[in-house]
């Protein structure tokens, strides 16, 4: 079983949960998912089979959108509302307000993980040293935050629109948009609705899935790894090309400007993840297990 399955993960599962649920369901060794999604977020997981593993860097790298509740007058150890609260405030922020200090958060941005994450420090993940009461320095990180959107306010909060970079954490991001306004901020929902290519119209429940098992269609559920690279060009390449590439020999191809492609056979089975430069193919990332010769 090779490919990739789009999992709307459900709240209160870790991701680790999903995988191993998934892997006794599916009776699948080889799986794995990009870009952890902390217990009471839920959607977008990108979980990948077999030989698809090998592109799940490619995912865990690409831009993230979420759906992210901001609770603002309050601050927590985890800086969401699962925490021990720290700080109150009555002060009442209006939708004006969070709109003109919204910009400051946009582009090139400093964040400091917060000290509930799985980052580690000296060997030691964040969150196993905050649960015993211990709080180290964390270095700051370049994350990239390209959209935020206002969607909605109420009594409870704002629902906000999120799209960043890799290493984002929207929690750290609620927690600093308090601090700017003065009141503190937590985060109080969390769905990605989207890593790179793969949305949430694309992804299925955990029931979904054991129910596409239980009827013997689980294969439809399943999406082929070079959807990965989709925003790619295709080459097709001859037989002798394909021979030379799946050998690991040097493999010409004129015609082409330099950049990344996506490479496949002359009867359309994807073979790798390329770069061309000087009319010379070079293997990023190969899925020859994909190949019917």
């Amino acid at each position: 079983m090779n490919g990739i399955i789009i999992v709307d993960k459900p709240s209160g599962w870790t991701s680790h949960d999903v995988i191993a649920k998934l892997r006794g369901v599916l009776k699948i060794k080889r799986i794995g998912h990009s870009g952890t999604l902390d217990p009471m977020a839920t959607g977008v997981l990108v979980v990948f089979l077999g030989r698809a593993t090998r592109a799940a860097e490619f995912v865990e790298s690409a831009d993230k959108e979420y759906i992210a509740g901001l609770k603002p007058g309050i601050s927590t150890d985890t800086q969401d509302v699962t925490g021990t609260v720290l700080t109150t405030s009555d002060a009442s922020v209006s939708a004006m307000e969070l709109s003109e200090v919204i910009p400051r958060f946009l582009g090139e941005q400093k964040q400091t993980p917060p000290m509930y994450s799985a980052v580690k420090i000296n060997g030691k993940k964040l969150y196993e040293l905050a649960r015993r009461g211990i709080e180290v320095q964390r270095p700051v990180r370049d994350v990239y935050i390209s959209e935020i959107e206002l969607l909605e306010s109420g009594e409870d909060g704002f629902l906000l629109r999120v799209v960043c970079s890799k290493g984002t954490y929207v929690r750290a991001l609620c927690h600093d948009i308090g601090v700017a306004l003065g009141c503190g901020g937590v985060l109080s929902s969390l769905r990605r609705v989207r890593a790179g290519a793969f949305t949430i119209e694309m992804a299925y429940t955990i029931e979904d899935i054991i129910a596409a098992v239980s009827s013997g269609n689980i294969q439809n559920l399943i999406i082929p790894v070079d959807t990965v690279f989709s925003g790619f060009p295709s080459v097709s390449l001859g037989e002798e090309e394909t021979r030379k590439c799946i050998n690991g020999a040097v493999c010409k191809i004129s015609g082409l400007p330099d950049g990344k492609y996506r490479f496949y056979d002359n009867s359309n089975n994807f073979l790798l993840f390329g770069e061309i430069k000087d009319n010379m193919i070079k293997v990023i990332k190969s899925f020859y297990d994909f190949y019917k010769s």
